[in-house]
């Protein structure tokens, strides 16, 4: 202030609870204590004015014990010799709604707990206090008292909340309800008010206590369904009437009431009509009328305090500025919005001058630092106070609404600033407590520090702090002259009369905050950030996440990034010439001042990182000045030696300029006579233009005349290429070239014009051009000729390699094909594999099931039939005693189960089995007769082989033995024994289902699958023991239709083969199926059908068919006999 002689402004913001009032009051204490005059007594005021303001507007909150309510403005004034002379303290924007309600663990302001802990008997008395629960204003929060060990043992039981007596007191270092009660009434004491003062003080707030205690209810007689007070409630009405100095008849009236005033207006109550007010309307006038008494009583207080440290004349001040810190709660009203708001202006105006202005005069002045990004918030504030749409314009214009609603005015904030970047619904938030208020209830704003959802419930309510027009000219009549004096401007009368010309509480915060950030420009500015260590409210705890997070969105990291590379002391060259010039010598002071201070720098031999120049200023690292000040202000030897330093210094300067003069010198005559070796370039080439331009003509010729050269040797070249007539076609070219060479002789050594020259020049080019052309044409149809003839070739071997391929794409189509094929064998006989695996364990699991049932079968049985013969034995012997009879037991048998199958052909004789196959369409009964064919032919070899044992046959039957015998390999009747014992086992436990039941035969309508199979084969009049006969081992080859063989055929080292088909030679063939085979599962077995084709087919399989064509069963053999004819 003293440097810039300028008035400054100091903001102390933060969060709530960081600590700014208690810092405010330091900066109070320091600024009073350090330039007050020697009496002190309006410093003294000065301080101990924040007791008496903190008890009206400080409250406990959630996050803070001491939580300030409003803000708050001190300005202390100076004199012109920089001495405190008076002070003014300016308040904003104090927190209504606290007055009626709070939430559960909150409290009312702090006075209306000290008056009730701390005041004394007689005080006590007069104003008919009690215990904080019994007033309804102050029993929904905490109703603890403040208090350390002693004054808790002061306070007696009367005084006492039942809270406070189960829970015991509040412990704060900085707090005591009773010892806070008596500072504050000697604050006012301080500021000099008198014991009535006090007293009529005491005497408000006491009468809003005992205001908040009338209830209402229906009236039962109104007919226009108003209201009444409670009995129980009558004697607050008389204690609050006798404090305010009312009739209490009027206070009743007024408050269920409500007057309507006519047209005509004015006071006259012939002009005002009475209308009832429902309870929970005279609930709110209540309310209203208890908020504007303590607002009215915290103005009167604070103009006390201004009126007790004035100041008749000022030069500057400083400003203090504590004003409540960001807030953001579970459930956030108009308050948080108005604060939040007040702390957005306040963080733009921060970023404004610390960081904007900062870089620009870095820009302005050239010092090439890089640019430091930060966040602007200045669309938040828009959406704020913007005009028409913002938030405050909209709420002013709902308020004015006949039937004003939360609902519609949130819709429209939402509505009209749609995709606002800082606005969203409630569902956006990230506390689950907010996102259960829907989209018309509230709206979410994205401030500086952080998202917050505002409820908008009461916002229109609380937009509005006018009261009733009864109510308001009660009190401006009541007999009591302080109440009187609180409600004396009478403007307010005429704004209550009509919605359209009322001021909105948020309408006089925006021009209050208005009028302080104006102020705020007009003065220096420095900041204090107060940062919140932890939300415990405990000492030397640090979070270190929080406090990053306050960091971070108060912009404190980008300041410091402008710190780390800014100079934050800066002065202009003059001044600190004309700071420093009187310590230096006459020769030395005469110095330009940018000179003065470069020398003054070089001299004190300060490292360039401490210092930049501007255009007009020189900028100082931080602390740096300091050091230069001290340097420059040391004792005289020291001086000297720096003034030595600045001669030197400077007469360095001086013997380089006079270097840099000598070399410019000589640069200067360097460029002398380069300018005269151009010059004399320049004479030589237009010398010889000149020329050129003489002979051009001839100059043009003899170019042109020569490059007909060029397409004389391409001539040659296209003559050295043709296979006929090449005598006669060199000999025109060489006629060509002795007319080029005689051309270029009479240009050269005769005078000849442009024309003359052109002509000759044109009809020889007229010559070669012709020749030319008949050279490509001849060269041209030799060349195609030996196109025509290499295209031959090539089509030729195109063909031959197309084919080539053709048939090697082919073959690689029929290998991928037979892979494929192949593939899908293997994978169908691993999926058999393992299919018959699993019917084996199921079988083998079933079969131990039905031995463990038939065990447990016989021993229940036998049980049943030990105790049956028991109960025989002993009714026998009733009956021998009595001459009666007795029943025989009743044995319990193993019961077997039958299974009735659908098609029961066994009984079937070979003409009904004929019959059923030529005249039946269905195809499941097909299927059966065909099953009991196969049947009936493993019965009969069964037969044969047993009844054959032990005789004698002749050669031909001992021929047709080995046929029968040998049907198919060992291996394959033998995989036939264990599947029949496996299917018996099965059936005899009830179960008759095998593998075969999965075949895709069996009547479902779809084609058979055709399958091939080829083991190895011999019969056993060719088994040997001799190794060398069994490599003459045989071929055994099936095809089987669907799960019956169609064809089977058997080849022999050395022999004939055997060729058998279904309906032919059904006797000689394999009688089994293909499961019972097993030929599925045996690995390498199952062949591709034409490898079975072509073996059939070269063994003489086609003949064979067509010789027995009409007894083929296999309706698939008889397709392939067509397909192959």
């Amino acid at each position: 202030m003293r440097t810039t002689r300028q008035s400054q402004s100091i903001i102390i913001s933060g969060e709530s609870g960081a600590g700014k009032t208690e810092s405010a009051k330091y900066v109070l204490q320091y600024l009073t204590e350090s330039y007050g005059s020697h009496s002190g007594q309006i410093e003294d005021r000065i301080n101990k004015s924040n007791p008496l303001l903190e008890a009206f507007g400080n409250a406990k909150t959630t996050r803070n014990n001491n939580s300030s309510r409003f803000g708050k403005f001190i300005e202390v004034h100076f004199n012109e010799k920089y001495r405190v002379v008076g002070g003014y303290i300016s308040h904003y924007l104090l927190e209504k709604s606290r007055i009626c309600v709070q939430s559960k663990d909150e409290r009312n302001y702090h006075i209306f707990y000290r008056l009730c802990a701390g005041a004394p008997e007689n005080i006590r008395s007069a104003l008919r206090l009690a215990p904080p629960d019994n007033f309804h204003y102050l029993r929904r929060g905490c109703t603890q008292f403040f208090c350390n060990s002693q004054t808790e043992n002061k306070l007696s039981k009367n005084r006492l909340s039942q809270e406070f007596l189960s829970k015991g007191p509040l412990r704060d270092p900085q707090l005591d309800d009773v010892n806070d009660f008596i500072e504050c009434d000697q604050s006012m004491d301080h500021m000099g008010l008198s014991t009535q003062d006090k007293l009529n003080i005491y005497s408000t707030v006491a009468a809003v206590l005992h205001l908040g205690n009338i209830n209402f209810e229906d009236d039962p007689e109104s007919t226009k369904g108003g209201s009444k007070i409670t009995h129980s409630t009558e004697q607050s009405l008389s204690i609050t009437s006798e404090m305010l100095g009312l009739d209490v008849r009027e206070l009743r009236h007024a408050l269920i009431t409500r007057v309507l005033m006519t047209r005509a207006g004015g006071n006259n109550k012939d002009n005002m009509i009475p209308v009832p007010l429902k309870d929970h309307e005279a609930q709110n006038a209540r309310d209203a009328l208890a908020k504007a008494l303590y607002v009215r009583l915290f103005d009167q207080i604070v103009s006390f305090v201004n009126k007790s440290i004035p100041y008749s004349s000022s030069n500057s001040y400083i400003g203090i500025l504590d004003i409540a810190g960001f807030e953001y709660f579970p459930i956030n009203s108009f308050e948080q919005f108005c604060i939040n708001y007040c702390n957005e202006k306040l963080q733009h105006f921060f970023n404004e001058r610390i960081l904007k202005e900062e870089q620009v005069l870095y820009e302005k002045e050239g010092l090439g630092l890089k640019k430091i990004k930060f966040i602007d918030n200045q669309d938040c504030i828009e959406l704020i106070e913007a005009k028409t749409i913002g938030c405050f314009d909209l709420l002013d214009e709902e308020s004015k609404l006949p039937t004003p609603k939360p609902e519609h005015f949130t819709s429209e904030v939402h509505n009209r600033n749609r995709g606002h970047p800082r606005l969203d619904i409630p569902r956006k938030s990230k506390l689950r407590a907010s996102r259960e208020i829907r989209d018309d209830e509230g709206f979410l704003i994205q401030h500086f520090a952080g998202g917050v959802v505002y409820s908008t419930a009461q916002f229109i309510e609380k937009n509005n702090d006018a009261l009733h027009t009864s109510l308001l000219m009660l009190v401006q009549g009541c007999k009591n002259s302080f109440i009187k004096s609180l409600f004396q401007n009478q403007g307010e009368l005429e704004q209550s009369a009509g919605k359209l010309n009322f001021i909105s509480v948020g309408s006089k915060f925006r021009s209050q905050l208005a009028e302080l950030m104006n102020k705020l420009r007009s003065t220096g500015i420095s900041f204090i950030r107060c940062i919140k260590p932890n939300l415990k409210m405990v000492a030397n705890l640090f979070e270190g996440g929080q406090i990053l997070s306050q960091l971070q969105c108060s912009g404190m990291v980008s300041v410091l990034a402008l710190m780390q590379q800014g100079f934050p002391s800066r002065t202009q060259f003059s001044e600190l010439y004309s700071m420093y010039k009187k310590y230096l010598p006459a020769e030395l002071a005469r110095l330009e001042p940018r000179l003065f201070c470069k020398a003054l720098f070089k001299a004190l031999n300060l490292r360039d990182a401490d210092f930049k120049f501007g255009l007009t200023k020189v900028f100082f690292r931080p602390g740096k000045f300091a050091e230069f000040d001290e340097l420059m202000k040391s004792d005289p030897q020291n001086l000297a030696v720096l003034i030595s330093k600045v001669k030197k210094w400077l007469l360095w300067t001086r013997w380089k300029t006079a270097q840099w003069c000598a070399l410019s010198v000589i640069k200067l005559k360097n460029k002398i006579l380069y300018r005269r070796k151009c010059l004399i370039d320049i004479q030589r080439h237009t010398r010889m233009h000149l020329v050129y331009k003489r002979y051009a003509p001839r100059i043009r010729g003899l170019v042109k005349a020569k490059a007909l050269h060029e397409q004389v040797a391409a001539m040659e070249k296209i003559a050295s290429q043709m296979k006929t007539n090449k005598e006669q076609v060199y000999q025109q070219i060489h006629q060509l070239k002795q007319s080029i060479d005689q051309l270029i002789h009479e240009i050269a050594n005769t005078h000849m014009t442009a024309t003359q020259i052109d002509n000759a020049y044109n009809d020889l080019v007229a010559s070669i051009d012709r020749e030319f052309r008949r050279l490509k044409q001849v060269a041209a149809e030799q060349e195609m000729k030996d196109e025509q003839e290499r295209l031959k070739k090539i089509q030729g071997a195109l063909e031959n390699e197309k084919l080539i391929k053709s048939d090697e794409d082919k073959r690689f189509e029929q290998e991928k094909d037979e892979f494929r094929q192949r593939s899908a064998i293997e994978q169908r006989r691993a999926e058999q594999e393992r299919l018959m695996g699993k019917v084996n364990a199921e079988e083998s699991r079933r079969r131990k099931e039905l031995q463990e049932q038939e065990l447990a079968e016989e021993a229940f049985l036998s049980e049943m039939n030990e105790r049956e013969r028991r109960d025989y034995d002993l009714a026998r012997r009733i009956a021998l005693e009595t001459g009666s009879e007795a029943d025989l037991p009743h044995l319990q048998r193993k019961s077997r189960s039958t299974i009735n199958p659908k098609y029961d052909l066994r009984g079937h004789t070979y003409a009904q089995l004929r019959d059923l196959i030529n005249t039946s369409c269905d195809l499941d009964l097909l299927d059966a007769c065909r099953e009991e064919f196969h049947r009936r032919l493993k019965v009969y070899h069964a037969w044969k082989l047993k009844n054959r044992k032990g005789k004698n046959l002749s050669a031909v039957d001992d021929k047709d033995d080995e046929l029968d015998e040998d049907r198919a390999p060992q291996a394959i009747l033998n995989n036939a024994v264990s599947v029949s014992s496996a299917s018996s086992a099965s059936k005899k436990g009830g179960q008759g289902a095998t593998a075969s039941s999965n075949s895709k035969g069996g009547g479902s309508g779809k084609a058979s699958e055709q399958r091939f199979f080829r083991i190895p084969f011999l019969r056993p009049n060719e088994r040997s023991s001799d190794a060398s006969d069994q490599k003459k081992t045989g071929w055994w080859y099936a095809h089987f239709d669907d799960k019956w063989i169609a064809r089977q055929m058997e080849i022999h080292p050395n022999k004939k083969p055997v060729l058998l088909v279904s309906g032919i030679d059904d006797m000689n063939m394999c009688e089994l199926s293909l499961d019972e085979t097993g030929l599925p599962a045996k690995k390498g077995a199952e062949i591709l059908e034409n490898d079975f084709e072509q073996e059939w087919l070269k063994n003489g399989g086609r003949e064979y068919l067509k010789k027995h064509h009409k007894k083929i069963s296999s309706k698939y053999v008889l397709q392939s006999l067509e397909k192959h004819r």
